[in-house]
């Protein structure tokens, strides 16, 4: 019996030493299992593809194409650039049985891969399995959770214990397992996907730009019959929203709310949209009167409600301005 195969992706934007400093750290636990790394520049357009180039050349990663390195020619966002490398075989042709996405913020523990790709091999129904993340700091990233709902719109909106206790299965959020356990979907920052799966369900929807397109991924293939596993035996650190410029925004960007408004209307139907903005919305209007009158701020980024209201009503926004 062959050992199984992995292919992993790096998506690259604008972040060539931190990409690097990903691709070092997963060529040493990759090397455990015999995988293979591509990394995608998604059109970065400030030398970041010239950069990675020459030092995989410096470091001896091309030798045998053990680092393939892939130019997009325009940024179509995460999904996009992800799925250059999902279309891509092994060096020898063949198609991976498993390709694994990680972030190019984010580092392995020695054993990551080897741990999610032994959790899919046990069990022929999971088609994704992902890792527990921390940050530098050694604090737990929230990584497991529900999909989206009308329910869980109001009650994460809401921020109240009394709605939590009365719905305990609507925040999308989950409690952090403890050991390895299914749920509904994980964050893409460590992500192990069984090449069959994609095969039958496709890739990541294109549509998306940023946010939710993982969250789409994994409920399609929930339809399918495939499972989504949370393994914190696979650890990786993850230093988080590099790329994006996220934590340091004061508002959230217009693709964020294409993505939540895509996600509803592709999935659920037009009237489920509308209803889970409402819901969002009377959620968001209560944590608003009771943060004013405790005297603190809302937890919401600035114009969080009217920005929902009208990216409810507006196109996509798609231009380079929006997305970048």
């Amino acid at each position: 019996m062959t050992a199984p195969t992995v292919l992993c992706i790096l998506l690259n934007y604008r972040t060539p030493a931190m990409t690097l400093r990903a691709a070092e750290a997963a060529l040493a636990d990759l090397h455990s299992v015999g995988g293979e790394l591509v990394i995608v520049d998604n059109a970065s357009a400030d030398g970041s593809y010239e950069m990675i180039a020459a030092e995989v050349a410096a470091r001896g990663w091309a030798v045998d194409d053990l680092v393939r390195i892939v130019a997009s020619p325009v940024n179509g966002g995460f999904g996009a650039g992800n799925n250059i490398g999902l279309r891509m075989r092994l060096r020898d042709g063949r198609v991976p049985d498993y390709y694994y996405i990680l972030n190019s913020d984010a580092f392995p523990d020695a054993g990551c891969t080897a741990a999610l790709m032994a959790h899919l091999e046990a069990h022929p129904e999971a088609g994704i399995a992902c890792s527990h993340v921390r940050g530098e700091d050694n604090v737990v990233h929230t990584t497991a959770f529900r999909f989206p709902s009308i329910a869980g719109e109001f009650v994460g909106a809401a921020r109240l214990r009394v709605f939590e206790r009365m719905m305990p299965h609507a925040p999308v959020p989950m409690p952090q397992p403890s050991a390895t356990c299914q749920v509904d979907w994980s964050a893409g920052a460590s992500m192990m996907m069984r090449a069959s799966m994609l095969e039958a369900i496709g890739l990541f929807d294109e549509t998306f730009f940023l946010y939710f397109e993982e969250t789409d991924l994994c409920l399609r293939a929930a339809r399918a019959g495939w499972s989504c596993w949370y393994v914190p035996d696979s650890r990786v650190v993850h230093i988080g929203s590099v790329s994006t410029g996220m934590k340091t925004k004061r508002r959230m960007p217009s693709y964020w709310y294409d993505s939540r408004r895509h996600y509803f209307i592709k999935n659920h139907g037009r009237i489920y949209a509308v209803t889970a903005l409402l819901a969002h919305l009377m959620g968001g209007v209560l944590h608003r009167l009771r943060a004013g009158i405790a005297g603190r701020k809302p937890q919401d980024p600035n114009w969080f409600l009217a920005d929902l209201i009208a990216h409810s009503t507006t196109p996509y926004r798609l231009s380079p301005e929006d997305r970048s």
